[in-house]
């Protein structure tokens, strides 16, 4: 039997007895945002919508988030439509804003219907033509219209589709050793609408989203045993164990599929490289190294994964790919020190964590961002359309998650405390 490395060690936090643990025992924690806003550029004039007071704050507080500057005072006049444009689109033209948002909602059978244009104000064009979006009349039926809505204004406008109807899973930590109460959470990408998963009495470790953003791998810590890996429905229901083996399983990733989940495991000597049935089932072993591999992650493709080894040394952790294909290895990072690696959903970036700060590397090994000591040793999370990522930090003893564009910015937020960990964004909309 192999010796099990450090590496695996210290990527665990230490962690007590996973029991149920009520409610009352869990004083609430309020979640600090701190979002990095990029340089302005694109501007947007947004008609808050015709009968409408719960969808245009949201989609206007989501696009605020993005390199689009939006405005929604001073405005010449309210048109619900491109119609009541005419003879006025001179006006607007010469305030100089591109884009014009207009749109209005109505009922229909109880439900809500709404009607809005992208409209280029130089030519007068309506983008696409007339979007229309049919909403359940209830508040998160109503909350996700509006993410869906600024996902597609933004798409019309950049390009790009946008990221703001996909979810965030994170776990927020209460307490120490015995005492200390974790819960993996999800909400919404704007921090608003955070909803508890599950709660335990232990640790809660490293997050996955299936692909269609249903379900969530993760590793929880039983009293005096190994971490073990559990899948559970984001909507509810009782948690699956994965891998009841003797051993530190940790780092679920879902096959881009769904059908498979790769993960770590320590049940055979060191830790090694496991893939197996997302539903259960005999675990195959893929690395067999005298060393610790873990982290895996699998590419967007599904044909290679990467994981982290420290063959090249104690405490020099290297980021490698593995070829399913072929069984081929190769190393990808060039830093003195990267773990915690995580694909773009287009597969041109890993996230990872260069050294102490976390950072940003393409498909080749060459970091094209550093987001800086973050306080906690993990790796950002790429937005769906991979324009943004999500990381956890520590700052003034509050927990902070940061949710930042690549292109860099100015920050804001919201002041909270508690200990906030491994956030992940899902790939896909709920």
């Amino acid at each position: 039997m192999r010796t099990h490395k450090k590496l695996l060690i210290s990527l665990l936090a230490s962690a007590s007895s996973l029991l149920i643990a009520p409610s009352v025992l869990a004083a609430p924690v309020v979640l600090e945002l701190d979002y990095e806003i990029p340089v302005q550029q694109n501007q947007v004039a947004f008609v808050p919508f015709a009968g409408d007071s719960v969808l245009s704050p949201i989609i206007v507080n989501d696009l605020s988030k993005t390199e689009l500057k939006v405005t929604s005072q001073n405005l010449p006049q309210q048109p619900r439509s491109s119609s009541e444009l005419a003879g006025t689109l001179p006006v607007w033209q010469s305030m100089g804003i591109p884009y014009l948002v207009v749109g209005s909602t109505r009922s229909s059978r109880g439900k809500v219907v709404t009607d809005y244009e992208v409209i280029e104000v130089k030519t007068g064009r309506v983008i696409e033509g007339k979007q229309t979006l049919t909403a359940d009349n209830n508040k998160d039926s109503m909350r996700y219209a509006g993410h869906v809505i600024a996902d597609k204004v933004y798409e019309l406008i950049t390009g790009i589709p946008g990221d703001f109807s996909g979810r965030i899973a994170y776990i927020e930590e209460i307490g120490t050793g015995k005492a200390k109460v974790s819960r993996l959470k999800v909400m919404d990408a704007d921090g608003e609408n955070a909803k508890t998963i599950t709660e335990v009495s232990g640790s809660i470790f490293s997050p996955a989203w299936s692909p269609d953003g249903n379900r969530i791998a993760y590793s929880v810590q039983r009293d005096k045993s190994y971490p073990v890996i559990y899948v559970q429905s984001v909507s509810g229901g009782g948690a699956t164990p994965l891998t009841p083996f003797p051993g530190s399983n940790l780092s679920p990733s879902f096959s881009p599929d769904g059908s498979k989940i790769l993960f770590s495991s320590s049940f055979e000597g060191s830790a090694d490289i496991y893939e197996m049935s997302a539903s259960g089932g005999q675990p195959r072993r893929l690395t067999n190294w005298p060393s610790s591999e873990v982290q895996p992650s699998y590419a967007p493709d599904g044909r290679s994964f990467v994981f982290v080894s420290d063959k090249t040394g104690f405490n020099k952790p290297q980021i490698y790919r593995y070829e399913f294909g072929s069984g081929r290895t190769t190393k990808v990072s060039n830093s003195g020190y990267a773990t915690s690696p995580q694909f773009s959903s287009d597969g041109t970036q890993i996230a990872f964590l260069n050294g102490r700060s976390a950072a940003v590397m393409n498909s080749g090994g060459a970091v094209t961002a550093n987001l800086g000591n973050t306080g906690i040793d993990e790796a950002p999370s790429f937005s769906p359309n991979g324009k943004r990522v999500v990381y956890a930090s520590k700052q003034g003893g509050k927990g902070v998650l940061t949710i930042k564009s690549l292109n860099g910015g100015e920050a804001f937020g919201k002041s909270g405390q508690g200990t906030i960990r491994s956030p992940v964004w899902s790939a896909s909309p709920r």
